[in-house]
């Protein structure tokens, strides 16, 4: 008699966008993922609370990856200060700790019941997928998340830069920079008290100005592709939906 055969669950069907963006790119801190003051790792609670944000998201049917730091474990410009280590081995450090991070990320989020995949810039085979553009579009368009790692995958670039070269690569609409804050501010608001808020900033003006959002090979090339930047707070509960509903939520960076 042959063996009984268990069918394999079939995957679930991608809902249409209903929010102005069919494909977002988020950029999220390895802060984000850990307790605030605890000084770097993981916090399981911190994990939950924005894989349950960014289900909400989701819920939207918008197409999104999202490209992860790793400064809760190594900043590797930081690193690199001490003198004993190298910057270009200091920066691959921090590949490493990005990679940490993206396994973490979809552990929480494959707990919410969300389909991902995680895709690394240098060859890790055992835990991740080597990124491909069109494998990594592929997944997007079957409405999995798919987590980047490894920032480029070459030392001397920010994670920042990593989210515009790959927003760029797989036809992003827009990059969701999550913070600590709300917006762009004119100044540092817990430093200087007579900080504005700015509801919308240049690309040209935000390099001018020096302005600590993304560094500037990142502004460069999302004002040469024309990517708008949303900086927003993501621990404002459903401030990740609501960016990608196309509420105005913090401030945007674009050409006009």
């Amino acid at each position: 008699m042959p063996p009984t055969q268990t069918a394999t669950p079939a995957a679930p069907t991608p809902v249409a966008s209903t929010g102005p963006y069919k494909r977002v790119l988020l950029k999220l801190s390895g802060e984000s993922l850990g307790a605030s003051g605890a000084g770097g790792g993981l916090d399981n609670k911190e994990m939950d609370l924005i894989a349950g944000e960014i289900k909400l998201a989701a819920s939207l049917g918008a197409q999104i990856a999202i490209v992860i730091g790793g400064g809760n474990f190594i900043r590797g410009a930081q690193l690199a200060t001490l003198g004993t280590i190298h910057q270009a081995t200091a920066d691959y450090m921090g590949m490493l700790a990005t990679i940490i991070n993206g396994m973490a990320l979809k552990e929480a989020l494959k707990s919410h019941g969300l389909e991902v995949r995680v895709m690394s810039a240098i060859d890790v085979k055992a835990v991740a997928e080597p990124f491909i553009r069109g494998r990594a579009l592929r997944h997007l368009e079957k409405g999995r998340i798919v987590v980047l790692v490894a920032g480029t995958g070459n030392p001397f670039c920010t994670t920042d830069t990593c989210a515009a070269l790959r927003a760029s690569e797989l036809d992003c609409q827009v990059i969701l920079k999550a913070t600590k804050v709300d917006g762009v501010y004119t100044a540092d608001p817990r430093k200087d008290p007579t900080a504005k808020k700015l509801d919308r900033i240049t690309y040209r003006d935000a390099m001018n100005q020096n302005l600590a959002v993304m560094d500037m090979t990142a502004f460069a090339m999302c004002q040469e592709r024309k990517i708008p930047i949303v900086v927003f707070d993501y621990k404002t509960p459903g401030n990740i939906k609501r960016v990608v509903a196309g509420e105005r939520v913090g401030t945007v960076v674009s050409n006009a």
